[in-house]
């Protein structure tokens, strides 16, 4: 989780970071590993407080190679991520065929899609190959917005239909990696269409 840009809402994360990057390398492991144990077991939403604490947590963690010098041991159901060698934590993504699944450590591909199980290929593949055309509708050119003719009932309506892939993704697709996983993080938004994580439900 970078922040990159000066945009209020960037600075104001950057603020909620600080409170991590005062706490001294055993403390932040310790905080790191025991909120691993209470994260285990579910299907958490990107936009959970919770998680939002862990990411940024995790970022500071990242800078410090805080999981490397083993100053603290994350649950025994965590494997270690081939990118990183943090505790195999994994993001759901919209892109997830291009992606595959995202380390929240290191934001650096944890599993690359064609190496996910046949199992969960065939749970993801579908939804992806339907959410790209919903959300291909926020980045029409002026050509193919004038050919809809109502342009902001389209936007609408595939906003809607995001909603319902989101919350498709949350019930019924980010659950079934818990048999291969400790726990998983799913995307609850879709800025480009203004999908806000309070749109979809579960």
């Amino acid at each position: 989780m970078a922040f990159a840009s000066e945009s209020p809402l960037d600075s104001l994360w950057t603020e909620y970071g600080r409170v991590f990057q005062a706490w001294d390398d055993h403390t932040l492991a310790r905080w790191l590993a025991q909120t691993l144990g209470q994260l285990e077991g579910r299907a958490w939403r990107l936009s959970h407080p919770l998680i939002g604490a862990y990411r940024l947590a995790a970022q500071v963690a990242h800078g410090r190679q805080i999981w490397f010098k083993r100053l603290a041991t994350p649950p025994a159901a965590y494997t270690e991520s081939p990118c990183c060698r943090a505790p195999f934590l994994p993001l759901l993504t919209r892109d997830v065929r291009a992606e595959g699944l995202i380390c929240q450590h290191c934001n650096e591909i944890l599993v690359p899609f064609d190496e996910l199980s046949a199992e969960h290929r065939a749970l993801i593949e579908p939804w992806a190959n339907n959410y790209e055309p919903i959300h291909a509708v926020a980045h029409w050119d002026d050509r193919q917005r004038k050919r809809v003719g109502n342009y902001d009932a389209a936007f609408e309506n595939a906003a809607q239909e995001a909603e319902k892939m989101l919350a498709f993704a949350g019930n019924e697709i980010a659950p079934k990696f818990l048999d291969a996983y400790a726990a998983v993080i799913w995307e609850d938004q879709d800025e480009c269409l203004e999908v806000r994580p309070e749109d979809v439900p579960v």
